[in-house]
């Protein structure tokens, strides 16, 4: 989906998110010895002329060199994908208005064949609301947690011993509005992320201006509002994509409206989340523009940097992290060789970071500096049509 029909959202149109997890990265500790070594990496995309669904590609941890991507699987609009924890089944949104007659979208669960990456279609499931547009599996493999974005709710579907997906088990129905009367005049549920601990659910509302906070229990597969239940963000700011700190200590959302990151102090046993700093995504200098937004949010797995993708200005913000406060300290803009960098991946040794360009078709590769948090790039890059989310699977 290009960046102009995204804008099309407030009118009850589709939009979708990137996507890689940040939880996964963030299990996995930084190795820098991991010569000739290689993951899969899966890419979502909007299916259309120059892509048919999710594909597969293998990046060297040496060299940070990608083959050339292969169709995984053919899908409807797969814009965001999600690992199980067992590594052998993956889920994936399918971003769409309309699924077997419902108002709702598509969930899609795989298995994944770890010799050639391919993916097989086990079953799908209506999302609950229109456009799901971001997706978890909760650290017990046991659910598929989802945000519909123009349906504004959350649900909860059951993964099956097979691996196949369950009729929901939690739907929550978000309701309001927010300062912006063109696209905050209804909720639009834009991301949902898990603590750690799998205790509490963090749902980034862009129609709603909050974080909404919801009790979690695997075994139930529900969802009940926090106490306290939610977290604001400046109004008319669109909170888009949320990320925890490693340590817990700390959260952070992206706000795709007005281009910038806001820090939390996170209370892990309380689920609680306190305003720290709203820091720009973008230069000293340059304002926010009607072309601009933000996308992608992702902490490194070393807890030292924060990195969001800015649309647009077609950059990643790169950002320190202040190990005793958690607060941003701007670090660079590294252009992203692309237009519309929508998710980018971290690959779990922490080395490579991996943008997806959806406007110009291509994921472009950077080496991380593990001193500096800087971005080089290394002159790898793969065609994918409208790719927008990325996701990384270690082949055990």
């Amino acid at each position: 989906m290009k960046l102009q029909m995204h804008l099309y959202v407030a009118a009850g149109l589709l939009f979708v998110p990137l996507c890689l997890s940040a939880a996964f990265a963030q299990t996995v500790k930084p190795s820098s010895n991991r010569s000739g070594a290689a993951v899969l990496v899966y890419f979502g995309t909007y299916a259309g002329a120059k892509s048919k669904g999710i594909y597969v590609s293998r990046l060297d941890l040496a060299t940070g060199k990608l083959t050339d991507p292969e169709l995984a699987v053919a899908i409807t609009n797969p814009s965001f994908l999600a690992i199980h924890p067992g590594h052998h089944l993956l889920y994936a949104v399918g971003e769409m208005a309309n699924f077997g007659g419902q108002n709702a979208g598509a969930l899609n669960a795989f298995s994944i064949d770890s010799g050639t990456g391919k993916l097989t279609l086990l079953n799908q499931q209506p999302s609950g609301g229109a456009g799901p547009c971001h997706l978890v599996v909760d650290q017990t493999g046991k659910n598929v947690l989802v945000a519909n974005y123009s349906g504004g709710s959350v649900a909860v579907l059951p993964i099956g011993m097979d691996g196949k997906l369950g009729e929901a088990t939690a739907f929550i129905q978000h309701t309001g509005s927010s300062a912006d009367p063109q696209r905050q005049k209804e909720p639009h549920a834009h991301s949902i992320n898990l603590d750690a601990a799998n205790r509490f659910a963090f749902a980034a509302d862009l129609g709603l201006d909050k974080v909404l906070v919801y009790k979690f229990d695997a075994n139930k597969g529900t969802l009940v509002p926090n106490d306290p239940p939610f977290a604001t963000v400046n109004p008319g700011a669109g909170p888009r994509h949320f990320a925890i700190h490693p340590s817990q200590r700390f959260a952070y959302v992206i706000n795709e409206m007005q281009c910038t990151v806001t820090a939390f102090n996170c209370d892990a046993r309380r689920g609680e989340l306190k305003e720290l700093q709203t820091i720009s995504t973008l230069p000293d200098g340059v304002s926010v523009r009607p072309e601009f937004s933000t996308a992608e949010v992702q902490v490194h797995p070393s807890g030292k940097f924060l990195y969001g993708s800015n649309r647009g200005h077609d950059s990643i913000a790169v950002f320190a992290i202040d190990e005793k406060n958690g607060k941003l300290t701007l670090i660079e803009h590294q252009p992203t060789q692309g237009k519309i960098p929508r998710n980018f991946g971290i690959d779990p040794t922490g080395a490579f970071l991996l943008t997806a360009n959806q406007d110009s078709d291509n994921v472009v590769v950077f080496r991380i500096d593990s001193r500096t948090g800087r971005l080089t790039p290394t002159g790898q890059s793969v065609e994918v049509g409208t790719p927008v989310c990325v996701k990384f699977l270690t082949v055990k």
